[in-house]
């Protein structure tokens, strides 16, 4: 996210200064709103296109369900399940197919209900569309709705939903900034500026701030891409407790920071626990969210690090896992485990993981490589691996070749594309098991890699910055 340092350089202010959670709830709007069906081309989930974060959650609630069966002695109804922030609808299908696979004694599968809740109902329309998601579609339900107010869908009863998900969703809900000074609270304001050349271009000035201002999508979409455009600038201001939630348990996280150091106060994923404990069912499977993140006091109390990122103008957080460990214990919630995703999705499908992206970053030459040198060892490593991957759906890798080099080059790299087999790797981060980074030993060691690597790819610890599995039960 650029800031603005020297505000009489671009005086075209199209908003006023308002804390980072309201500015960030505008954008994402304004965002998801214009760019929903393609948020894709600036950002990646892992499980967006991949099918293994999904295949070990549904492995995971089909053990966990007939486990609680045979102590109850007694089937458990109707089995409900939230998807919170369903995305591209990839999540929803990946989960329902491998769970009908694995009920082979028809079980679970026919009892679930699946709910995909999001609050921008195009996003649900196009998720529900999903071609995977065919053959089990009198299983879904579709849910405009803000994940943090569910209190106020009267459909949804208190201790309703057996088992409650999310992707990559914390880190895009609300997020404060805080810090310490001088014994007193503050929180970073923002103020919207557009960048020169971008206003020039734009004709009726006063009819795109007041549209920008509203967080009013159709009333922007006529004007041309904008939001990687804006630069802010912030300043800080003493927090206004009065509209904030959990300010004791905010209050005691930031005495244990250093003076001055900004830390992110994810105040939409705090909410999210608390909408959890009421919708779960006293002996519901439980809430899972996987975000990256940090539990580590060393790295919140670092005033380098990066509160947040920036994609395609779109505000990305650092998920404050500390933080949410102590909502949840002040909520009374009995049952908080924090894990790397990684170990979450091995244990899922009962072998040892690492994602293409670990792959790669083993590599000897990788980071001296220009940009093209990267795309070709990327496709070189996807068609070794793919000599042994197979994947249970097809869906033809997304890859934009960097516009770099000769248009020769480019097309060698965009014909290397096209001959990925349909059902191979699916993305750049999708989830490699043991087996196959083993299968594909000889083509890999071609390209480069060393056979030590290969081993060390999948035994990566974690970062202090990771992707992370969050799991409450009440139970």
């Amino acid at each position: 996210m650029a800031m603005l340092t020297d505000p009489d350089a671009l005086p075209q202010l199209i908003g006023e200064y308002k804390p980072a959670d309201e500015w960030q709830a505008r954008i994402n709007k304004l965002f998801y709103g214009l760019r929903g069906r393609h948020q894709r081309d600036y950002s990646q989930t892992f499980a967006s296109a991949d099918h293994r974060l999904a295949h070990a959650l549904a492995a995971d609630y089909y053990d966990k369900v007939l486990a609680r069966e045979k102590t109850l002695g007694t089937p458990h109804g109707s089995l409900v399940i939230h998807e919170w922030g369903c995305g591209n609808g990839n999540p929803a299908a990946s989960f329902l197919s491998h769970l009908k696979a694995l009920d082979k004694d028809h079980k679970v599968y026919p009892r679930v209900r699946y709910v995909m809740v999001d609050d921008h109902q195009d996003t649900l329309d196009a998720a529900r569309q999903h071609p995977d998601l065919i053959d089990h579609l009198e299983r879904v339900e579709i849910l405009c709705s803000d994940v943090t107010h569910l209190e106020s869908v009267e459909t949804i009863k208190d201790g309703s939903v057996d088992r409650i998900f999310c992707n990559e969703l914390w880190n895009d809900l609300p997020t404060k900034l805080m810090l310490r000074k001088e014994g007193e609270f503050e929180e970073e304001f923002l103020r919207p500026n557009l960048k020169e050349h971008r206003c020039a271009a734009i004709t009726d000035w006063p009819g795109f701030v007041r549209a920008f201002e509203a967080g009013d999508v159709e009333g922007v979409r006529g004007f041309q891409p904008f939001l990687e455009d804006i630069i802010w600038e912030k300043e800080y201001r003493k927090v206004d407790w009065k509209d904030v939630p959990f300010r004791k348990t905010i209050t005691e996280m930031l005495k244990q920071i250093d003076e001055q150091v900004l830390v992110p106060v994810n105040i939409g994923a705090c909410r999210t626990i608390a909408q959890a404990k009421r919708l779960l069912a006293a002996d519901g499977i439980g809430f899972s969210s996987f975000d990256a993140g940090t539990t580590s006091m060393e790295v919140l109390n670092d005033p380098e690090k990066p509160c947040y990122a920036e994609f395609g103008g779109q505000f990305s957080f650092m998920v404050n896992f500390r933080l949410l460990d102590m909502v949840a214990g002040y909520q009374g919630i009995p049952t908080v485990s924090i894990e790397p995703q990684r170990e979450f999705v091995g244990r899922g499908l009962r072998t040892n993981v690492a994602s293409l992206m670990d792959l790669l970053a083993t590599h000897p030459d990788a980071a001296s490589m220009t940009r093209q040198e990267q795309d070709r060892l990327v496709i070189g490593t996807i068609h070794a691996l793919n000599e042994t991957y197979e994947s249970p759906y097809n869906k033809r890798i997304e890859f934009p070749v960097h516009p770099d080099g000769t248009p020769e080059v480019r097309q060698a790299l965009q014909d290397a594309i096209l001959a990925l087999k349909e059902n191979g790797l699916p993305d750049t981060i999708a989830y490699l098991t043991e087996e196959e980074i083993m299968a594909a030993r000889s083509g890999l060691e071609k390209l480069g890699y060393e056979r030590e690597a290969l081993h060390a790819a999948l035994a990566v610890p974690p970062q202090e910055v990771d992707y992370s599995h969050v799991f409450i039960s009440l139970s």
